[in-house]
């Protein structure tokens, strides 16, 4: 028996239009969607660019084995009768299909300003998380227009929705103006839209005689395999006629910063790093790293590394990110590292004012999100106005430039990752430092690992579903209702209300509960909502406790007014 029924190259547009029509869906016990934001950015890029994504492995689904369920944002299965169950590319079908489709926590878009400038694809597309007031504003063809911002949705039957909206958008100029836009327009068109058109993803249909045995022995080794590709090892073979051996260069590094080690850094971030500081005008696209210079790596390799290490050590020390899961962005890395090394420690007091504008700079471009989109022009920009700084020039664009509203703390979640591990540093941070909740030490990156300390619900995600009906899961999970809570207590917690499991902690004899709950931004006293298990009081104090950390690191004294008012359920 063959299993395959065929190998054959399939249009994006027709697979997101099977997975919207029902005709493909997912087998039941599919992990959920998980990717971040980013990551969905970057795979458009790479198809606007007409690079390998991958290929689909799917299977003709007609011995219903399994049970089956649509993909996350599309329209409920409601008894449709499907064709394929997706086995393997199901995190990349989900994130374009919801980016396409304009479904899901984010919307995407492209700024055309940007790319009849000439700026590349990567620097021109953006996401917004969709219950912001500019997202539901920009729903609005009139402000796109005005903006020049196109949603990625209008894109979902192909190039013809783009040709529709732009001759929408000339129409509304003077002949001669509308003229020039029209060609600019149709430039964008040939050069970036066809492409996401005419895209095919290589598609392994399995024959719909397959076995479920065999299924699941095909499921289980997609999902305990694969290689990340390096760009890395592409570069170390490049370098090695010229006698440099990167391979040995980056284990001494590793071996005399043991926190580059325990950090988990990518060793192309060095590179990139060089890049930027090596060059008059700082950038690390990927054909400036390719074509860094033997010059270039032994200049800067060594200071590169040493100011990448002290940098991981300030955001672990002062910042209190203590593990790297909890890092809101590697894509700074490459900044950091090339600021300490072409302007850090210097011999006096001033390296402790440098560390205090590090410090701020972090922040300010976590909570601003500033590497969510085009993290390498960030970089560039941000080694040249944080070296400015550093010599009393004015504040980077990051830091004087940040907007903030504490209401989108309601729908932060841990796929917006910046903002999520942000908060989850400062409560590590806050005070004289968050506590666990079993044996009231500090925590730290070590306890972490040792007591399985990890971010849990404070009213049980259960709880809040079956008993408060908290419907939406982003109410139930977002930031707000988060702490670090070790194995231990989380397993006591289960999905008890809060006025339950909190006072057998409270009763427990000599533990310092109000401490304790405090150093966690967590209210405590008579009045305080776990008491009467109040979940909607319990958010509205923790988003003022948690602006004021905000504000505290950040120097915002004012809140924006950027989000719409969500429903509470």
């Amino acid at each position: 028996m063959n299993l395959f029924e065929d190998t054959n190259p399939r249009a994006l547009k027709d697979l997101l239009a099977e997975i919207h029509n029902r005709s493909a869906v997912l087998p039941d016990f599919q992990r959920d969607f998980v990717w971040e934001p980013g990551a969905t950015q970057e795979l458009i890029v790479s198809i606007a660019n007409n690079y390998p994504a991958g290929s689909i492995l799917r299977v003709r689904d007609a011995k219903r084995v399994f049970a089956a369920r649509e993909f996350e944002g599309a329209p409920p299965l409601a008894g449709a009768k499907h064709t394929f169950l997706v086995l393997d590319g199901q995190q990349r079908m989900t994130s374009l299909y919801q980016a396409f489709y304009g479904v899901g926590e984010h919307r995407y878009f492209l700024n055309m300003k940007k790319l009849i400038a000439g700026v590349d694809f990567e620097e021109a597309i953006f996401h917004v998380r969709a219950t912001t007031k500019w997202a539901k504003a920009h729903e609005e063809f009139s402000l796109q227009a005005e903006d020049g911002v196109l949603p990625l949705s209008v894109l979902r039957g192909g190039a013809g929705g783009f040709g529709q909206w732009s001759r929408k958008v000339a129409r509304q100029l003077p002949n001669q103006e509308r003229i020039a836009l029209e060609d600019a327009l149709d430039v964008i068109e040939q050069k970036w839209i066809q492409v996401i058109d005419d895209y095919h993803f290589p598609v392994v249909t399995l024959s719909d005689k397959t076995e479920p045995d065999a299924l699941c022995t095909i499921f289980e080794t997609l999902n305990r395999t694969g290689v990340k590709l390096s760009v890395f090892e592409l570069l170390t073979a490049r370098f090695w006629p010229q006698n440099i051996k990167l391979r040995d260069l980056w284990d001494k590094a590793r071996q005399d910063h043991p926190i580059i080690e325990e950090f988990e850094v990518d060793p192309y971030y060095i590179l990139q790093a060089i890049a930027l500081a090596s060059r008059k005008a700082p950038s690390c696209k990927r054909s400036d790293v390719l074509n860094l210079s033997p010059a270039d790596i032994n200049n800067w390799w060594q200071r590169v590394v040493d100011g990448l290490s002290l940098a991981l050590s300030i955001l672990r020390d002062d910042c209190k990110v203590v593990l790297p899961k909890w890092l809101p962005y590697q894509t700074m890395l490459p900044t950091l590292a090339a600021v300490m090394a072409k302007g850090g420690s210097p011999k006096s007091a001033e390296a402790g004012a440098q560390r205090e504008k590090i410090k701020r700079w972090f922040w300010c471009a976590v909570f601003g999100q500033s590497y969510e989109s085009s993290p390498n022009s960030q970089s560039a920009k941000d080694v040249t106005e944080v070296l400015a700084w550093f010599n009393n020039g004015s504040e980077p664009e990051v830091v004087k430039g940040l907007s903030f509203d504490p209401k989108s703390l309601r729908d932060v979640t841990p796929r917006q990752r910046a903002i999520y591990r942000g908060v989850i540093c400062l409560i590590l941070g806050s005070g004289t430092g968050a506590r666990d909740f079993h044996t009231q030490a500090v925590i730290t990156g070590k306890l972490m690992n040792e007591e399985g300390i990890d971010d849990h619900h404070v009213f049980p995600a259960n709880y809040l579903e079956v008993k408060a009906g908290i419907a939406l899961s982003r109410h139930r999970d977002c930031i707000l209702n988060r702490t670090l809570i070790d194995r231990t207590t989380n397993q006591m917690i289960s999905d008890r209300a809060p006025s339950d499991y909190l006072k057998e902690i409270r009763n427990t004899p000599g533990f310092p509960f109000d401490a304790v709950l405090t150093s966690h931004c967590l209210p405590v006293g008579k009045a305080s909502p776990y008491w009467t298990n109040d979940y909607h009081a319990f958010l509205a104090w923790r988003q003022d406790r948690l602006w004021q950390e905000i504000m505290r690191v950040t120097g915002l004294s004012v809140a924006d007014d950027l989000e719409e008012d969500s429903q509470s359920t």
